[in-house]
């Protein structure tokens, strides 16, 4: 399967990266590593799927965020123990 970037259109490859997250509260943002992203290398935009965003953002609402520090990375975050089994405000 040929990786395409979104904002160029030319051959990307599947890579990790390091992002930066809001909180859901909006206390603070936390440093996520090893995140998988896409990674162009015609433009060398770097940017995380809406698949990946969707769990991010997923993971983080159903944790305790009061456990997580200033980073970690993405498997850690994934593989917190959810205190929801899901998200039942996502209507989408």
């Amino acid at each position: 399967m040929t990786l395409l970037c979104d904002w160029c259109g030319c051959k990307a490859r599947a890579g990790k990266n390091t992002v930066y997250w809001e909180l859901p509260d909006g206390s603070r943002a936390i440093m996520i590593t090893s995140t998988p992203a896409i990674v162009c290398t015609a433009c060398g935009m770097e940017y995380q799927t809406d698949i990946i965003t969707k769990e991010i953002e997923d993971q983080l609402f159903l944790v305790d965020t009061k456990t997580i520090g200033k980073s970690l990375s993405y498997d850690e975050l994934v593989g917190m123990p959810r205190l929801l089994k899901r998200n039942y405000f996502d209507f989408s």
